[in-house]
């Protein structure tokens, strides 16, 4: 009885594929890729979700990953980026999920994800998953349904679960567009009082996130799509090999379509991070004015109640000669120009809108 690989606990699926078809009895990625490498014929997916460092090190010495690819496997937070080993071509790409609040007051966070690792060679390809949202089953249940589409061997992996990724995004921020509108419709519609600045300052924060994954990506896949301008295009002659053999045209032009989905994404990204900074400022406008307001209001009721506090102090004073608190009238006139000179006071602050 063979004896399962090592690191087999992070496997999630491996299988050989030959022509676009499964082939049964290959869940052990080491005699999988043995059988590949024998046979001369299909490929070897292996899907592996959060490996320790030891079962990717396992997986590595297996199908000769370079020590700098098992690095950036094991520890996530990597940038998005696509980056060349001894000819096999890694890429990284971030997931996004679009998490829906009841209430923007509410909300803590907008946007939620995680990562996805491809490595691909002519005989194998490798996902390396990490966090939330990266699930891969239905990109390859997807494909094993159209072996025609799996038949263009691991660059028909890497543009699905790369068109997949690109999916999501969109999803992402169709979504954000009502939550971006009905902020615009907040902060210039409602009053000050009701105005919660923090919340515009969160979608801010979940924009800039989702900017950080989709914007690199443009790059990368710029590469897999043949544009000249691309960073490493000069390295494209030598690696065709690495993207679909003599079907390398056609998976272009796949690649170039995923990259046309991802020029939008980025386009509605920096349209709403745009608008949001316009928001903040609009927001931040509005309470300076308020604060103002109210510190008018202040003055000005300090203003009026300065005037009776100013003149019942004056006869508040312990003086032995004030002739005017002889006389019979002395209280109601000082009470009528208290009154006199707060209601002109009052009408004169009215007048300049303080009160």
């Amino acid at each position: 009885m063979r004896s399962p690989s090592p690191g087999s606990s992070a496997v999630v699926d491996c299988a050989v594929y030959v022509d676009g078809i499964r082939q049964p009895g290959h869940d052990d990625y080491t005699a999988a890729y043995r059988h590949v490498r024998d046979t001369g014929e299909g490929f070897v997916w292996l899907g592996l979700l959060a490996p320790t460092e030891d079962q990717m090190t396992a997986v590595a010495e297996v199908f000769g990953l370079h020590h700098l690819v098992v690095e950036d496997l094991v520890h996530a937070h990597q940038r998005p980026k696509l980056e060349l080993y001894d000819g096999v071509v890694f890429l990284v790409l971030r997931s996004m999920h679009y998490v829906d609040n009841d209430s923007l007051d509410r909300a803590n966070d907008v946007v939620d994800g995680g990562e996805i690792m491809v490595i691909s060679s002519k005989d194998f390809v490798i996902t390396v998953r990490h966090g939330d949202h990266t699930a891969l089953a239905g990109v390859r249940a997807a494909l094993e349904a159209r072996p025609t589409a799996l038949a263009y061997g691991p660059a028909a992996v890497v543009h699905n679960i790369a068109d997949h990724v690109v999916d999501t995004y969109v999803e992402v921020v169709e979504a954000m567009q009502s939550d971006v509108d009905d902020l615009e419709e907040r902060v210039f519609a409602v009053s000050t009082a009701d105005l919660d600045i923090d919340v515009v300052y969160l979608f801010k924060r979940e924009v800039l996130e989702l900017r950080r994954a989709v914007v690199p990506l443009s790059g990368p896949l710029a590469w897999l799509s043949g544009h000249q301008h691309a960073p490493l295009a000069r390295h494209i002659e030598h690696h065709s090999d690495l993207i679909g053999g003599h079907r390398e045209e056609e998976i272009r032009r796949h690649f170039r379509d995923v990259a046309d989905h991802l020029s939008t994404v980025i386009d509605m990204v920096n349209e709403y991070d745009e608008r949001l900074s316009s928001l903040l400022q609009a927001a931040a406008t509005k309470v300076n004015i308020q604060q103002s307001t109210d510190m008018r209001k202040i003055s000005s009721w300090a203003a009026l109640a300065a005037v009776p506090t100013m003149i019942a102090g004056i006869y508040g004073m312990n003086f032995e000669f004030m002739p005017e608190l002889d006389w019979d009238f002395s209280y109601p006139v000082i009470l009528l120009i208290m009154g006199s000179v707060c209601f002109l006071l009052w009408r004169t602050l009215h007048r300049h809108k303080w009160l």
